[in-house]
């Protein structure tokens, strides 16, 4: 029986998940990408709190292509990181091939100057 893309995703976020966890020390980089917009937050999975969080949704004065604006949001997540004072993040990219907006996302957090 064929996987719907959905189940495919989740079997793959499964098996990423066993092995990414974030601390406060090093929160875990969660990527959600849907049609319209993207979203990273950071997570302290010890104690199930989210530490920063940003979406494209939230970024009015972004323009231009999706991949574009993926790699701001990723800027401005890494900007948000500093003043909280995380520097270095264990990637999560939630099922999704790393490729297009989510590795953009990532760039542009490795641009702002998160470590991962």
């Amino acid at each position: 029986m064929a996987l719907t893309k959905l189940q495919r995703r989740n079997r793959i976020k499964n098996r990423i998940r066993k092995v990414v966890s974030g601390t406060a020390v090093k929160p875990r980089l969660s990527v959600f990408r849907s049609n319209k917009a993207i979203s990273a937050q950071l997570i302290d999975d010890v104690a199930g709190k989210t530490l920063v969080s940003t979406t494209s949704l939230s970024m009015k004065d972004a323009k231009g292509t999706k991949i574009e604006i993926a790699t701001a949001v990723g800027k401005d997540l890494a900007e948000k990181a500093s003043k909280a004072g995380i520097e270095s993040v264990a990637f999560d990219r939630n099922g999704y091939l790393y490729h297009g907006r989510v590795k953009a996302l990532a760039d542009g957090a490795r641009e702002g100057g998160l470590k991962f």
